[in-house]
């Protein structure tokens, strides 16, 4: 099977087929997270925005905050 074949397989489910099928397969990258590698580049951001926030806590949302910002905008 080619991924294009893979992919219309995928089409056909239904939406809910297709979420468990998503969490299946995060589910199994995360199994695995060695494998999963981060660049430099990432690493450094990361540190950027840790630094910031442990300067200014007080600047950052809570994810209750964010998700109420999510759900207004739509």
């Amino acid at each position: 099977m080619t991924i294009v074949d893979f992919r219309e397989e995928i089409k056909r489910l239904d939406v809910a087929e297709r979420i468990l099928l998503a969490e299946e397969i995060w589910d199994s990258i995360v199994e695995n997270q060695e494998a999963v590698a981060i660049s430099q580049a990432q690493k450094d951001e990361l540190e950027q925005r840790l630094e910031f926030y442990s300067n200014a806590p007080e600047k950052g949302l809570s994810w209750q905050e964010v998700k109420l910002r999510i759900q207004k905008s739509k």
